[in-house]
């Protein structure tokens, strides 16, 4: 391994681009998957494998980048990610056909997950202390926009100059951000050390149950986040008939709702068992899911707001439940903290993939499918964090 023992810590603005383009990158895209079936000849459900293949490759990208950073430092896997990413947006941009579009989004995603496994770490080196939770809280308010610039951007400029356009807006971005943290991620001074064998950590990590419990958590409310991504563009440019643009601006309440549910996270968990703000967040995006199946029976004019006003429920939960989550999981591997966030982000990241796979499948045309399909995954969600009150697991 190759352990950092004396690097100059990034700017604050260079940390946020580089953890927050990839969800940039997934969502900018959303808007465009109407057209894009169109354009391919092919099915909603099929356009839509677009962005549960996106998630298989971030799940192996994680892992590959968290581990070759360790070998040759941060700054060059950094770099050798970025420039990836730019290839699998080219290749996005140039294809002519779903396949080669599939592979196109698969390169995109392996390049892009750098960005969040090698950010993190290098946030764990260069602070401690106070000082890091800090930063951590900045960047997580600061990510909380992300999902909601991604279908603005691409909203607008599906509209306005196609699909096709989108892709050379994500080329242009790739390049602005690998120049960027070419010039700006200092250079990192490393002595070796032999790397954490992964196998006595999967055996470890296989049976805790904890982390199971966790993961499945983890995994699901991001899978409901992006599967709402996969299905909103159908259900408001299709059934209530916005157009792009619009439907890019109601990224904002995404947006809204993640960080309301932050605060309010942050403000239950000095009085209040972070795991009982799990079970609470949840249920709230259950009465979300519920409101939401009500959409297809009330008169024409309730229904866009009722089903705006659900999906902000919804993902307010979601952004309840989240962090806690998030702090909890890893809690029994404080000891191999990197190898097992490699690990864990890898399992987490393929749940979230097979969730967004079901959602195109599950997809009938109906504005009925994904609240349905949110309900029964919020209940075993709810099942798997009720044991959580009661022992610990």
């Amino acid at each position: 391994m190759k352990k950092n023992i004396g690097n100059k810590t990034p700017s604050l603005l260079l940390l946020i681009v580089l953890v927050g383009f990839p969800q940039i990158s997934e969502t900018i895209f959303s808007p465009s998957i109407p057209s894009l079936a169109e354009a391919f000849n092919t099915s909603i459900s099929n356009a839509q494998l677009t962005m549960s293949v996106y998630f298989v490759a971030f799940a192996l990208g994680v892992f590959f980048f968290g581990r070759l950073s360790d070998r040759i430092g941060r700054r060059k896997a950094m770099l050798y990610g970025l420039f990836l990413y730019f290839v699998g947006n080219v290749l996005c941009l140039v294809a002519n056909e779903m396949a080669v579009l599939l592979v196109a989004r698969f390169i995109q995603a392996f390049g892009a997950s750098v960005g969040s496994i090698v950010t993190q770490t290098i946030l764990r080196e260069s602070y401690s202390g106070i000082e890091r939770h800090k930063l951590f809280a900045q960047i997580s308010a600061a990510l909380a926009f992300t999902p909601a610039i991604g279908p603005l951007i691409g909203g607008v400029t599906d509209f306005y100059f196609g699909f096709k356009v989108v892709f050379w807006v994500l080329v242009v971005i790739s390049v602005i951000i690998f120049c960027y943290t070419f010039l700006r991620l200092p250079k990192t001074v490393f002595t070796t050390v032999e790397l954490t064998p992964l196998l006595p950590i999967v055996k470890r990590m296989i049976t805790n149950m904890r982390l199971w419990r966790y993961g499945i958590l983890i995994g699901g409310i991001n899978g409901v986040l992006f599967s709402y991504y996969t299905e909103a563009p159908f259900i408001f440019t299709q059934y209530f008939t916005l157009t792009s643009a619009m439907y890019g601006f109601l990224g904002i309440i995404v947006a809204l709702a993640s960080i309301a549910g932050a605060m309010l996270s942050k403000r239950l968990v000095s009085r209040t068992k972070p795991e009982k703000i799990i079970v609470q967040g949840i249920a709230i995006m259950l009465v979300g899911t519920l409101l939401a199946t009500t959409v297809h029976y009330l008169p024409i004019l309730l229904q866009m707001p009722t089903m705006i006003a659900s999906v902000f429920i919804i993902l307010f939960g979601t952004g309840t439940a989240l962090p806690n989550c998030l702090s909890l999981a890893l809690i029994d591997f404080q000891d191999v903290i990197g190898s097992a966030g490699a690990i864990f982000s890898l399992g987490y990241y393929l749940l979230v993939s097979v969730i967004i796979y079901g959602m195109s499948v599950f997809h009938n045309g109906t504005v009925l499918a994904m609240p349905l399909y949110f309900l029964t995954i919020g209940i075993i969600m709810l099942l798997i964090s009720l044991p959580l009150l009661y022992k610990k697991m």
